[in-house]
């Protein structure tokens, strides 16, 4: 098996072969990815069917190269960010450019697992569903820059009249966002599997429809990725600031990864920790143990991400007692 790296931008792309010691660049375009096939066909000959493409997914940037390989019948890995940062220090590799990093992830060929190396399969509704939930990140997006800038008007005591037109505009986009909701519910009844996984979520006693359908996205995005994984890659997993003795910062979370996540697990937070008996259990221990209110919160949802994450593997429903 042999292995080449490409490191992703948005137009274009780093490009490591192993023979021959190759780096270049080529854009993120259909003709330039034809153009890579052509020229690895030419350096493995026989052997092209045993050449793994590795790379990131990194949602809009790397669909492209996705759809090409699905439709060529070539074998991917596709490590999640936090699998190829993790490689990367074990191989002591602190340096970063785009030349560097697709040098790392065509070595991180070594960590994949045999049913993590394959031939893309496109699905069309799951492709779909990835698409509503990126129009609605930019609208929930641009509702709170729309939000922001209210309070800004408000403050000055700017005009009213061009308050009540932000207020209409937030409104347009809250009711875009309740369609786009339903629009996705829709799309997920017609997909047996997904309809079992997005139950299973629903069934945890806090999570509504909504944060199921932003989990299901975040579980179908990173399929591969572990429980330790997930946390981190939804930027909820605890980092803690030191240096030397003298300065021990508090511990917070790393925030990395889409803030959607994050934000779409704060209500249900709250409710499971009034109405859900295990979370509940969970957060008074947490309290009695001298947990500030804050800490011991996301605690609560880092356990809830971990609960939803458990069930949309095992299709099975949640149980509270």
């Amino acid at each position: 098996m042999y292995s080449i790296g490409l490191d992703i931008s948005k137009s274009s792309i780093a490009v490591h072969i192993p023979k021959n010691n190759l780096d270049f660049e080529i854009e993120n375009s259909m003709q330039a990815l034809k153009a890579l096939l052509s020229k690895l066909k030419k350096l493995y000959k026989k052997e092209i069917n045993s050449v793994v493409w590795v790379f990131e997914s990194t949602g809009s940037y790397s669909s492209l190269i996705y759809r090409f390989c699905a439709q060529k019948d070539i074998k991917v890995f596709m490590p999640n960010p936090k699998q190829a940062r993790g490689f990367a220090k074990a191989i002591a590799q602190r340096n970063k450019s785009d030349k560097i990093d697709a040098r790392v992830l065509a070595k991180s060929i070594i960590i994949a697992k045999e049913d993590e190396i394959k031939v893309p399969k496109i699905n069309p509704l799951v492709e779909s569903f990835k698409e509503l939930i990126g129009y609605y990140r930019l609208l929930v997006k641009q509702e709170s820059q729309l939000k922001n800038h209210k309070e800004s008007l408000i403050a000055k005591e700017a005009n009213k009249t061009l308050i009540r037109s932000v207020n209409k505009q937030i409104e347009s986009l809250q009711k875009e966002q309740e369609k786009l909701i339903d629009s996705m519910s829709e799309l997920i009844q017609k997909d047996e599997t997904l309809v079992k996984k997005l139950n299973a979520i629903k069934s945890i006693k806090g999570i509504g429809k909504l944060t199921a359908l932003i989990l299901l996205h975040l579980f179908i995005r990173y399929p591969n990725a572990n429980q330790r994984q997930i946390v981190s890659l939804a930027g909820l997993d605890p980092i803690i600031r030191e240096s030397g003795t003298s300065i021990r910062g508090k511990v917070k979370i790393s925030k990395a990864g889409d803030k959607i996540y994050r934000a779409s697990l704060f209500m249900p937070t709250m409710v499971a920790i009034r109405h859900n008996t295990k979370i509940k259990a969970y957060y008074e221990r947490l309290k009695a143990n001298g947990k500030h209110t804050t800490v011991a919160q996301v605690a609560v949802m880092r356990k809830l991400l971990i609960i939803a994450h458990s069930i949309y593997k095992s299709e099975e429903m949640y149980k509270e007692k």
